[in-house]
């Protein structure tokens, strides 16, 4: 068994301690509206989000991401960090990453057997850069580590629908079962792409997730 295979499930998995599940992505504001409503729609609000917005952004950040920690360049990972925190649209989102960022680099620091001195240079990371971070230092292949942040970020959105909507757990499982296919050609190409081909342009996504800072009523943070 391969150790890397080991280490990327404790970091996709939702015992993680960064906080993920209290966050919907404007996903409450879309059910809020009325947007997302029963299965169908949930499943083709999270898979135009993944398709069109993470796997195309995020993840293609991520991998650039995992290619500076191997060669050691703080400078390039400064960057790429100050881009990806920029490009959040809303101040929900910003705030997610910075304090799931934040409380991942907690953890690896706590961790004893993490080498942390190369977080040390961030003082307020991004998500995406201290999970590449672990990823890196735990030998994770770049293919494989795209690949389960993806399923990661999927798997937390059919959480959210699944308390939002609300829907059965057994549909939930048939969101995943759908994105789940989809993911693998994703993450091949968002693993290889370069930073100018990235795009993350969803005008309803990014109108959900500031409607949801003035929500009413609502269970998640963002």
């Amino acid at each position: 068994m391969n150790p890397a295979l080991i280490r990327l499930l404790q970091l996709t998995s939702p015992a993680l301690p960064v906080g993920a599940y209290t966050y919907s992505q404007g996903l409450e504001w879309a059910a809020e509206a009325g947007t997302v409503k029963d299965e169908a729609t949930a499943l083709a609000w999270i898979g135009d989000c993944l398709e069109f917005g993470i796997a195309r952004f995020e993840a293609v950040y991520l991998a650039h991401m995992l290619a500076a920690w191997t060669q050691s360049d703080t400078a390039r990972l400064a960057q790429l960090d100050e881009e990806f925190i920029a490009s959040r649209e809303s101040a929900e989102l910003r705030a997610e990453t910075a304090q799931m960022g934040y409380s991942l680099a907690r953890l690896l620091t706590d961790l004893a057997v993490f080498p942390t001195a190369s977080l040390a240079a961030f003082s307020q990371p991004s998500f995406p850069l201290a999970w590449s971070c672990a990823a890196s230092a735990w030998d994770v292949p770049a293919h494989d580590a795209v690949a389960g942040y993806l399923w990661a970020w999927a798997e937390n959105q059919v959480m959210a629908a699944v308390k939002t909507v609300p829907l059965g757990q057994t549909a939930g499982q048939r969101m995943l079962m759908a994105l789940g296919q989809r993911i693998p050609a994703l993450a091949e190409t968002a693993a290889v792409a370069g930073l100018d081909t990235t795009h993350n342009y969803l005008p309803a996504f990014a109108i959900a997730c500031s409607c949801h800072e003035t929500q009413y009523t609502r269970l998640f943070r963002s």
